[in-house]
């Protein structure tokens, strides 16, 4: 590993790298050398990793403790396959985010990353540099960047200084000009019963949580017995998705950015719910009796991110009620495009048959929500 620095023909601003410095990358690497290579936020080590040889090195030239965790740096939103709990959640996130400037540490360990993961839990990230993304994405291999500074000192944000600080245990440094942010990535950790955020970095808890989480609103006529039964099982049913111990807390589901409540096109504010309601949910552990019914304005519409009716004529009525252009995404509560039937003035029957049937929605949707 002789060289000190690679003077690569590479601009920050997305031009890609000749063929010829992508071969010596990847050849270094492969063998299980290590190189700096620039991202927006600071320079870090390369080390291939699926090479326990080459993680050795890394964390030795960093100083760095053998339990910290090391991050896979991925050229597109394609690694999240890779990870299967709470699918729709994290690709919100990484829709919004990625690439950028945050690490997103995910239940499970995907194959060649074994040496990398930390109690089942793997970091990745998607890094917003167009020269390193590149490299990566020339790599048949599993890559870990980590900042280049040694163990407690700031991160380098040249190629000087990080060849510098290196010297002969780089086998070459990158040069993508200089890190456009000079901070470390966010780090959050995502996953059932986890949404956590490890490193603030350059990002707020609160905006990861509103990009990661929905706000979902359920409305039928009266706001006392479908839409209400709907806020209900959602709420148990999307806790239990999220690996939430007590899922039908309002303060466990924001913790995940989700907010839920129904509404009614006709309601009468504050009427409580329909005694059959009450009745068929308490089996199920949930207590409709301190609902109140709130009316369906266009002004408490417009604040979520999805509506669901009960009917194709709850749909009808809320697309004529909300303002052209600025409606939230209107769907019937079940996907197969079937009615939710009132069961107002019915049996225990009828009120057990609506149940199920939201029910059975609901659990066909949740793979949207989560």
């Amino acid at each position: 590993m002789g060289e000190r620095l690679e003077h690569a023909p590479v601009l920050a601003g997305g031009t890609a790298p000749l063929p010829d410095l992508v071969r010596r990358v990847r050849s270094a690497l492969e063998r299980g050398e290590l190189c700096g290579l620039p991202t927006e936020t600071v320079y870090g080590l390369a080390a291939r990793a699926d090479l326990p040889a080459a993680l050795d090195a890394l964390r030795a030239a960093k100083g760095r403790p053998v339990d910290l965790p090391l991050t896979w740096h991925v050229a597109s939103r394609a690694a999240l396959e890779s990870f299967a709990p709470l699918r729709a959640l994290v690709t919100r996130l990484a829709q919004r985010y990625w690439p950028g400037p945050l690490t997103l540490v995910l239940r499970g360990v995907p194959r060649g990353l074994e040496a990398v993961g930390r109690d089942g839990w793997t970091g990745v990230r998607w890094p917003a540099h167009a020269a390193t993304t590149a490299l990566l994405a020339a790599c048949e291999f599993p890559v870990v960047l980590s900042s280049a500074n040694r163990h407690g000192e700031s991160p380098a944000i040249h190629a000087a200084d990080t060849a510098e600080r290196f010297g002969a245990q780089l086998s070459l440094v990158v040069d993508g000009g200089p890190a456009r942010l000079g901070e470390a990535s966010g780090v959050l950790a995502v996953g059932p019963g986890r949404f956590e955020l490890l490193r603030e970095g350059l990002l707020r808890l609160d905006d990861l949580r509103r990009t990661a989480g929905l706000r979902i609103a359920f409305v039928c006529t009266g706001n006392t017995c479908r839409s209400p039964m709907a806020e209900a099982l959602a709420r148990q049913l999307l806790g239990e998705a999220l690996g939430l111990a007590t899922p039908r807390a309002e303060n466990d589901l924001a913790r995940f950015g989700f907010e839920l409540a129904s509404m009614g096109l006709h309601a009468t504010t504050g009427a409580p719910p329909s005694d059959g309601a009450v009745e068929v949910l308490g089996p199920r552990g949930l207590d409709l009796r301190s609902h109140r019914s709130r009316a369906a304005s266009p002004e408490a519409l417009l604040r979520f991110d999805r509506v669901y009716a009960m009917t194709h004529g709850h749909l009808e009525a809320l697309s004529a009620k909300l303002p052209p252009g600025r409606r939230p995404p209107l769907e019937l509560l079940d996907p197969r495009g079937r009615d939710i039937v009132d069961p107002i003035g019915g049996d225990r029957a009828a009120y057990e048959q609506a149940a199920r049937e939201i029910e059975q929605a609901i659990l066909q949707r949740l793979p949207e929500w989560a």
